[in-house]
């Protein structure tokens, strides 16, 4: 009885496979226009002044605990067990309590290994952020003597 139902199936199996035609039509090859972004026609141009002093904030995320530091162009301070080392500040000309941008390398104090390294923007601390697990450091603004 076993055999027979097993031939049964097969047979079915068989002839619905046979039965399927399947048909190929090619289709007519469409011209793909390339998306190209809208451009501006005058892009505005802020001249920036050199700072001399960075102010930074720093954030024990484990403590909530903040502190406010400067520092000077070239120098290092200790921010938490990071040391902040700020090569260059600038601000826009136009607006000293503008939109500042430094440029940090953020290190661990004890085995040197490098956190950050770039620019950080004032207004926009999360575009370009520090990676750390459990501090977190920012630039407020920058001065000059």
């Amino acid at each position: 009885m076993m055999r027979l139902t097993t031939l049964a199936f097969c047979l079915v199996a068989a002839s619905s496979a046979v039965a399927q035609t399947i048909s190929v039509e090619e289709l007519a090859p469409s011209p793909v226009q390339p998306r190209v972004p809208e451009t501006r026609e005058h892009v505005e141009r802020v001249e920036a002044t050199k700072g001399s002093i960075a102010s930074l904030r720093g954030l024990d995320k484990v403590n909530g605990k903040s502190t406010d530091v400067d520092v000077q162009t070239g120098g290092s301070v200790e921010v938490f067990g990071l040391i902040v080392t700020m090569r260059e500040c600038r601000y826009p000309t136009e607006n000293p309590s503008g939109d500042a941008f430094a440029y940090l390398t953020i290190r661990d104090r004890q085995d040197g290994k490098v956190f950050f390294d770039g620019w950080m923007i004032a207004s926009s601390p999360a575009l370009s952020a520090l990676d750390h697990r459990r501090y977190d450091v920012w630039v407020l603004r920058c001065k000059s003597d």
